[in-house]
Order: C-alpha cells, then sequence, then structure tokens
C-alpha cells in the first residue's frame, strides 16, 4: 500500500529533471489519485490484522521501520528510474526500438547468472524449455518489467516496448495514471466478474 507514493515521487521527479510545471490542481489529483488506489489495495481485515499482529508475532529479526524506510527509498528509486529512462528516451535521437534492445542487452547478462546459480543441473539436464506451454509463453511476452516495476533494464517482451511507447510519447505521470487505473479496474473486475474480491471499506 505504501508503494503507491511511488506517483507522487514520479511527479517530484519530473518536475526537479525535466522542469515540468505542474499546478495546484494537478497536485491535488495526483495526492487524490494515491489515496484512492491506496484505499483500493487495503487488506479487507485491517482491523483484524493489526489488532492481531503483536510484537510476538513478528519475525524475530523483522522491524517496521526499516521495512516501511526499505518501501519509501524503493518509491523514490522507481520515480527516479521512470523519470530518466523518460529523459534518456526523450532526450536522443537513437530510436525507441534501438534503445529497448540496447537495454535488454545487459540484462541478459545477470538473467543468464542467475538462471546459471539457481539452475543449472536442470538446464542441463532437461533443457532450458523444460516445462514450457501456451500460458508460459502468454506470460512471457506480456511481461512488463525485470523485477516488476521501473527498473532501467527492460526486458525485451511486449508489455516493456508498450510501456516505453507511453513514457516517449506521453510521459511517465500519466503512467502513473494508467497503471492505477489497471489497478481499480482489475478490483472492479474481480467483484463483478470474478466474485474473488471483496472491498475492505
Amino acid at each position: 500500500v505504501t508503494y503507491q507514493l511511488k506517483i507522487l515521487t514520479t511527479a517530484l521527479f519530473s518536475v526537479t529533471l525535466l522542469g515540468r510545471k505542474l499546478d495546484g490542481q494537478k497536485w491535488i489529483s495526483l495526492l487524490l489519485l494515491t489515496a484512492g488506489v491506496t484505499l483500493v489495495q487495503l487488506p479487507k481485515d485491517l482491523d483484524k490484522i493489526t489488532s492481531s499482529t503483536t510484537k510476538s508475532s513478528l519475525l524475530p529479526n523483522s522491524d517496521k521501520i526499516l521495512g516501511l524506510l526499505a518501501v519509501i527509498a524503493a518509491c523514490f528509486s522507481s520515480g527516479f528510474a521512470g523519470v530518466y529512462f523518460e529523459k534518456v528516451l526523450k532526450g536522443s535521437s537513437v530510436s525507441l526500438w534501438m534503445r529497448n534492445l540496447q537495454l535488454a542487452f545487459f540484462s541478459i547478462f545477470g538473467g543468464f547468472f542467475m538462471v546459471w546459480f539457481y539452475d543449472f543441473k536442470q538446464i542441463n539436464e532437461y533443457g532450458f524449455f523444460q516445462g514450457y506451454n501456451s500460458i508460459i509463453w502468454t506470460v512471457v511476452l506480456l511481461q512488463v518489467y525485470l523485477l516488476k516495476e521501473n527498473i532501467i533494464f527492460y526486458r525485451l517482451a511486449y508489455g516493456g516496448l508498450v510501456v516505453a511507447l507511453v513514457v516517449k510519447y506521453a510521459d511517465n505521470i500519466l503512467k502513473g495514471f494508467a497503471a492505477s487505473l489497471s489497478i481499480v479496474l482489475s478490483s472492479v473486475i474481480s467483484y463483478w466478474l470474478l466474485d474473488d474480491f471483496q472491498p475492505s471499506l
């Protein structure tokens, strides 16, 4: 829930790095958007969760303040990475497709290392594409980012290209509105069609 602060940090970095001007009405709409998406994502039984979570039920080495600081740091790094990526895309004569290939190229090394580190034995024995079916390929093609959100090293996948197009021809604030709208629409569809979501309020 706290991670929705990235909407505001993205706007803040858009003002500082790109020199955008956001009037009071836009800041209020961003605050309302952040609050609305946060409310949609609140757990259903928040009172029960907070009252039943005692100090003894937490992991021995857990620290709420450290966790909160980590999420806030993630919000700032997410906002910075998104706006910096927008600046790179809009301030360069290199085409979007070539820039995406350049970024994807460097992520290949990290991906191969992790595959080698965790799954070398299985891949060596059964092959790289063991267990892949049509559902897995659909997920691969629609996957948006490496490590889910706004890290500069985009995978060469359909979703990453769509996000890069939005950032190049619109901006990160509009992308934040679109992502928030998708959360709200997913909640509405889950409630009305799938009957597997109950509003928390």
